[in-house]
């Protein structure tokens, strides 16, 4: 990829997984590459149990909030990975798609976070690794 790489993380309420993995990559990547994060119907607020399992990991998202997935964000996007938001991501061509199986941590307490939380953390590791090569 040309220039800086951006990455769209997209989950149904932007809440929890997309918010993990946008957190991962910015903490990792720093300004090496532009992060995003949406959600097809976004949640009032981020899972406070993301947050809590965010926060072991030294990283706060405590101020994060929930946005609405754009056509706009799509398409400034090299790399859209979604995470279970369905076929409401809309489509264009030249765009990198992923789509990450991951459990939801909707309604859940930290201790089944976790488990997503370090799932996230692995795959975000590989895809820091190949974006900023």
């Amino acid at each position: 990829m040309p220039g800086k790489p951006s990455v769209l993380f997209v989950c149904v309420h932007n809440a929890g997984r997309s918010q993990m993995a946008a957190a991962y990559l910015t903490h990792l990547a720093g300004d090496r590459v532009e992060v995003r994060s949406a959600g097809s119907e976004p949640a009032d607020h981020v899972n406070p149990a993301v947050v809590q399992a965010m926060a072991e990991e030294g990283i706060d998202i405590s101020a994060e909030i929930p946005k609405v997935l754009t056509v706009d964000a799509v398409q400034a996007s090299d790399v859209v990975i979604t995470m279970g938001c369905g076929d409401t991501c809309p489509v264009f061509p030249g765009k990198r798609y992923l789509d990450w199986q991951l459990d939801d941590p909707a309604g859940q307490g930290v201790d089944a976070v976790r488990p997503i939380r370090d799932q996230i953390r692995g795959r975000i590791e590989e895809l820091t690794a190949e974006l900023t090569i």
